[in-house]
């Protein structure tokens, strides 16, 4: 088994519909950049009020990526 080594970064995802979708929404649009995505850590969770209703979800995700 090798040692790993990460770049970590943090991102903020978010959505309409839930908070899985908001995690969903940051991974991918940091995928798109990014090949080693290998972990997730959730660290915030928020949301916008709009008419007394959630609006948005909002999500601060740490992403661990392998270092090169």
């Amino acid at each position: 088994m090798s040692d790993h080594v990460y770049k970590i970064i943090d991102v903020v995802g978010s959505s309409r519909q839930s908070i899985e979708d908001a995690v969903h929404n940051a991974i991918t649009h940091v995928g798109e950049a990014e090949n080693n995505i290998r972990w997730f850590q959730v660290v915030e969770t928020r949301g916008q009020v709009e008419n007394g209703k959630v609006a948005y979800w909002q999500v601060t995700v740490k992403l661990g990526i392998t270092a090169a």
